[in-house]
C-alpha cells in the first residue's frame, strides 16, 4: 500500500508542471493534497481522471484546499474539524475511510495555517496565536477520529503539511539566531505533544532516525533546493498497528529544479 502526501502549491500550476504525468508513475493508493487552491469547477479534468476525488476547497479563494485522490471509493468522508467555527470552510482538513482487505484505514490531509513571528508586530502575535488555536481544535479533533477509528477497527493516519519543524533535524538552519516562524518553541512542544498524547507514530523519521531530513519543502528562491537546503514540515503520522507495517519513506525529489511539481516534494511511504 503506498500513501503519498504533496502540498501542490495551486493544482492548476502543478499540471502545467506535469501533475499527471508524476501521477501515473507514482501510482498511490492514496494520495492526501494541500494548497489545490482551486473550487471544483475549475478543476483540470485531465488531472483527476480515472481517480476518486474528494475535495474540501473551502470558501477562500485561491486559497488552501485540501482534497484526496484514490484508486478505491471511500465509503465515508468528512470534512473540517469538529467545533471549530473559527475554522469552519477554510479548506484545511478532510477524512476519509477506506475499506481494504484485512481491515479498515481512515487517511486524513491536513493543511495547518502559516503562523508569524510573534514579537515582530501585534498583528504577527495575532497570526500566531491563530495558528496555536487552529492546533488545539486539530488536537482535538484527531483524538475524535482516532477514538471513531478505534471504535470501527481502523488504523489511521494523517497527512499533510504542518508547516512545522519539530526538531533541529528537521530544518537546514535549526542554528539560526532569530526567531523563525514554524521552528518556535510552542509550536514544537505542541507537535510533539501531539504525537506523544495519542500514540501517532511519525513514520518517516522512524525509518530515518538519525538523517538530517529528509527535507520536503525548499523555497523556490536562490539556491536552496539545489544545495538541499530544506525544511521538513510534511509529515505522516500513523497509529502503531499502520506504523509497524512501514517499508519505506521518503521524499521524492524531482531530478532537476525545473521538473518540480511545487515548492513542496511528494512524501511517500509504503506499507505492507
Amino acid at each position: 500500500m503506498r500513501l503519498i502526501s504533496l502540498n501542490l502549491n495551486g493544482l492548476r500550476a502543478s499540471a502545467r508542471r506535469g501533475f499527471r504525468d508524476w501521477l501515473e508513475t507514482a501510482r498511490p493508493d492514496v494520495l492526501a493534497l494541500q494548497e489545490v487552491r482551486c473550487p471544483p469547477s475549475d478543476i483540470p479534468p485531465e488531472a483527476v481522471a480515472g481517480w476518486h476525488w474528494t475535495l474540501a476547497a473551502g470558501r477562500l479563494a485561491g486559497r488552501n484546499g485540501v482534497a484526496l485522490l484514490s484508486a478505491q471509493a471511500p465509503s465515508a468522508v468528512r470534512v473540517d474539524l469538529d467545533g471549530a467555527d473559527e475554522f469552519a470552510d477554510e479548506g484545511r482538513y478532510l477524512e476519509a475511510d477506506f475499506d481494504l482487505d484485512g481491515g479498515g484505514l481512515t487517511v486524513a490531509s491536513l493543511y495547518l495555517p502559516k503562523g508569524a513571528v510573534p514579537q515582530l508586530s501585534p498583528a504577527a502575535q495575532a497570526k500566531h496565536e491563530r495558528k496555536l488555536r487552529f492546533c488545539q481544535a486539530l488536537s482535538e479533533q484527531l483524538a475524535a477520529s482516532l477514538a471513531r477509528a478505534g471504535r470501527a477497527g481502523r488504523q489511521f493516519t494523517v497527512l499533510g503539511d504542518f508547516n512545522i519543524a519539530r526538531t533541529p533535524q528537521d530544518l537546514h538552519n535549526n542554528h539560526s539566531r532569530q526567531p523563525l516562524d514554524g521552528f518556535l518553541p510552542d509550536e514544537r512542544d505542541w507537535l510533539t505533544g501531539l504525537i506523544d498524547q495519542l500514540d501517532l507514530v511519525d513514520v518517516v523519521r522512524r525509518l530515518h532516525p538519525d538523517q538530517a531530513g529528509p527535507y520536503s519543502w525548499w523555497s523556490w528562491r536562490g539556491q536552496a533546493w539545489s544545495l538541499d537546503r530544506g525544511w521538513r514540515i510534511d509529515y505522516h503520522l500513523s497509529t502503531p498497528g499502520l506504523a509497524e507495517r512501514a517499508r519505506r519513506a521518503d521524499t521524492e525529489r524531482a531530478a532537476s529544479y525545473e521538473a518540480r511539481l511545487s515548492d513542496h516534494a511528494p512524501v511517500v511511504v509504503e506499507y505492507e
